[in-house]
């Protein structure tokens, strides 16, 4: 068994809010303002960039926008007497801006270049705004919203609910000295799932420590599974959706290995300190055609509870709801009645990666296996622990480490920086894999975890690996030096 939870929010709340009103008279043109915001915390919305698509009810127009622009005009020959309009495509498909657009074509909130940002990284460029001027609207002066709203954010796997009646949005005017109420407003909410924008998972999980010699590399064939002839250096790997690009058809060109995957992440535990301990995260990409820019880590382990410094990443907690309480695994044996020990290969109540993506709207599905955590066996094969697993989102600084170059030939791009952890004296253990990480996420994607009995374990001659002490060590020393001085 796993417990799942669902954390995390929509990806973009769309609002349209009609600012002026039409008379019973008819409208000559109605003015509007759409906002996407982001509300996922660790999914961000990449170049080349979203595109935000709609049906209209009737026959409407986009006479002009300001902030955005239509990809397509469409046949306007129905006005050809009258300023062309903007965009008259039943299905119109909208763009952001770049940055250094005009000014008098930037309303406020506009022009990213269709990037939004992660909500826990950085919320003041998680929104993007534009406004147009809607026409064609007759005599009725109800106009209807739109329908089949369909978001590409740069790429598919976003399904948007129908676009509903919400309260008036209210506005600011005159330097915000004003505020001024919208005549209606319509919300969508949009939500993503794996399943829809990837065939194959995108990244995967390798494992090593200082006290054992072996590597726990990626499961093989994580992302799929490499070509037949060994000596090949580069392969495309189908089933990943890329963005709309000349250059690319739905392939993904990365390094060949046996796990496929465009990204890896490393977790080496480094160093067991008296009060503290410290891990290694790399972020390599194999990926020989692309970069990943503002990209984002998301580590669920129950150590980030305490002091956590990240030397070469930005880094903050997120909100662990539910993550605390107790409840019931059954154990997960080969049938036999025995303990747990550091050599056992069953981790109890532990799930395989490859289960844990069924559970796909809400992005956030977390789960909390607890499978390493320091138990004690009960005559009934239930297992009955205290979880304490938290989450820690890591990001790359600005100009500095905040790009995930691509691979090369005779080298991959890759990202790494040391982390240093306090202990919880009560709970830190290196037996049964308690250091190693519950589940990792790349850029909101779930990475494929190796399976736990191939972890590295301690050795069988210790059971703690605790550091010796220092003062024991410096009697030793003293006493040596006494000795042949």
């Amino acid at each position: 068994m796993g417990l799942f939870l669902s954390l995390e929010r929509s990806l973009a709340l769309m609002l349209i809010s009609l600012i002026t009103a039409c008379t019973l008279s008819g409208c000559s043109g109605l003015q509007a303002r759409v906002t996407i915001q982001n509300y996922y915390q660790y999914r961000h919305v990449d170049k080349p960039g979203w595109k935000l698509g709609w049906t209209w009810a009737k026959n409407e127009t986009i006479l002009s926008m300001a902030g955005a622009f239509a990809t397509k005009q469409g046949n306007c020959s129905s006005f050809k007497f009258q300023t062309p309009p903007h965009s008259c495509e039943k299905s119109p498909v909208i763009a952001d801006l770049m940055p250094d657009a005009l000014s008098e074509n930037k309303p406020d909130g506009c022009c990213h270049g269709g990037l939004l940002a992660a909500w826990a990284i950085n919320p003041s460029k998680s929104f993007s705004s534009f406004e147009m001027t809607i026409g064609n609207l007759g005599t009725n002066p109800n106009v209807q919203a739109p329908i089949n709203l369909t978001l590409m954010a740069p790429g598919p796997g976003y399904t948007c609910d129908l676009i509903e009646d919400t309260d008036p949005t209210v506005y600011s005017d005159i330097g915000g000295k004003r505020q001024l109420q919208a005549y209606r407003t319509w919300k969508s909410t949009c939500t993503y799932s794996s399943f829809i924008a990837n065939q194959a998972p995108v990244c995967c999980v390798s494992l090593s420590t200082f006290y054992n010699p072996k590597i726990t590399s990626c499961p093989t064939c994580s992302c799929g599974c490499r070509e037949v002839d060994k000596n090949t250096v580069s392969c495309i790997r189908e089933g990943y959706s890329e963005p709309e690009s000349d250059s690319f058809d739905n392939n993904d060109i990365v390094q060949c290995t046996d796990h496929m995957c465009p990204v890896r992440i490393h977790w080496h535990i480094m160093t067991n300190y008296v009060t503290h301990w410290k891990v290694k995260l790399t972020i390599s990409n194999y990926n020989y055609e692309r970069n990943y820019s503002n990209w984002n880590v998301l580590i669920q382990h129950p150590g980030f509870s305490q002091s956590t410094t990240a030397y070469s990443f930005n880094s903050t907690m997120l909100p662990s709801f539910g993550f605390s309480g107790t409840f019931s695994l059954q154990y997960c044996s080969s049938g036999q009645d025995s303990d747990t020990s550091p050599a056992s290969p069953h981790v109890p109540g532990f799930r395989p990666s490859s289960l844990l993506g069924y559970i796909e709207s809400p992005l956030w599905a977390l789960t909390s296996p607890s499978s390493l955590l320091p138990s004690v066996r009960t005559k009934d094969s239930t297992l009955r622990e205290t979880l304490a697993d938290e989450v820690a989102l890591f990001w790359g600084i600005e100009y500095y480490n905040d790009e995930l170059l691509y691979a090369e030939e005779d080298k991959v791009g890759a990202v790494s920086t040391q982390i240093l952890l306090r202990k919880d004296l009560d709970s830190f253990t290196l037996r049964n894999g308690w250091a190693l990480p519950r589940r990792i996420y790349f850029n909101g994607e779930d990475c494929q975890m190796p399976l736990p009995d191939t972890f590295p374990m301690l050795p069988n001659v210790s059971s703690s690996l605790k550091p010796t002490n220092p003062v024991f060590l410096l009697c030793t020393y003293l006493t040596f030096k006494r000795l042949f001085t």
